[in-house]
């Protein structure tokens, strides 16, 4: 699991086509290591505590409406004590104007300084949004990846066991291919959220006939970028000694990256439909979250029978 990652901040102002009012001394290559962003508000009278200069600092128009109450000395103390650390950088929010001390620190320290039109919740909501997903700890599965009447469904098993098979039939059934061969998994909080390397994507490989755009043969509505994985189906061929669960009691899961997804293991042989098998489990799972489970009503059923047969019986 690759969980040792970063963004640029000059990543940043691109994705947010930010105003650079003053590039730092390491404004090529500064990045960032932590989701989280900070308003400087206590820093400026001063508090220092629990301080991380490994954010990203933000000041609106509250922190300046406070700035413009002190004199010119103090201004220039606050931000002299703010760029003493080693900010990634400072952005500025609603396109406000730049105190001249804040300009004047900012180059003695060699800080990077930025300017978003953004409110600043406008600017911190994105950019979390967009450090929760570049920073997201990142693993590679084999396997292919489709979207099922809206459920994220994760095929598993061996090679040549039908896997690509499985998903092309069910993007002609109208569900979308994610990513084929290899997935890969962020984990955002407890979600996981798949996607395919940037150079195989929209591509899948079937035996005999070699790889396919799947984009272009079956249209934007064939495929799509990214999904939740909600269910994990192991494929595995069929075994005549072992014994498969007839009824559906046991809940099987499996961790990826310390997430619980349920697990589904489907014997494949022969005249087998896989797809339309994927489409009941995926429409069964989706029950069960709402607290509908068919085969515990099913066992609950016979039971009942049983029992109102044995109460006949012991009354006559």
């Amino acid at each position: 699991m690759n969980t040792d990652r970063s963004v640029k901040v000059k990543d940043i102002v691109e994705k947010f086509q930010m105003e650079v009012l003053y590039p730092g001394a390491d404004f090529e290559t500064e990045t960032l290591t932590i989701t989280d962003v900070n308003r400087p508000g206590l820093q400026f009278v001063g508090f220092f505590d629990y301080f991380d200069p490994r954010r990203l600092q933000i000041i609106g128009k509250a922190e300046t409406m406070f700035l413009k109450s002190f004199s010119s000395a103090e201004r220039r103390k606050c931000f002299e004590d703010l760029f003493k650390y080693e900010i990634p950088a400072l952005v500025i929010s609603r396109k406000l104007d730049v105190f001249p001390e804040c300009m004047e620190m900012a180059q003695k320290y060699g800080r990077t300084l930025l300017r978003t039109e953004h409110t600043s919740v406008e600017f911190t909501s994105m950019t979390i949004d967009f450090l929760n997903h570049e920073l997201a700890p990142i693993i590679t599965r084999h396997g292919v990846l489709v979207e099922v009447y809206g459920e994220g469904v994760l095929l598993l098993g061996e090679s040549g066991v039908g896997k690509s098979e499985t998903a092309i039939e069910l993007v002609k059934r109208g569900h979308r291919l994610i990513a084929d061969d290899a997935v890969e998994i962020r984990r955002i909080g407890d979600t996981l959220t798949g996607t395919a390397p940037e150079l195989i994507r929209h591509y899948l490989e079937v035996r005999g006939i070699g790889v396919v755009d799947i984009q272009k043969l079956f249209g934007m509505s064939g495929v799509k970028s990214a999904t939740q994985i909600d269910l994990v189906i192991q494929f595995e061929r069929w075994q005549d000694e072992k014994f498969y669960d007839r009824l559906g009691l046991d809940e099987a899961h499996t961790q990826i990256m310390g997430v619980p997804i349920p697990l589904l293991t489907i014997p494949v042989s022969a005249g087998r439909n896989l797809a339309g098998i994927v489409e009941l489990a995926v429409m069964n799972n989706r029950q069960k979250k709402y607290g509908i489970n068919s085969a515990r009503e099913f066992v609950e059923q016979i039971d009942s029978h049983i029992d109102h047969q044995a109460a006949q019986e012991k009354n006559r």
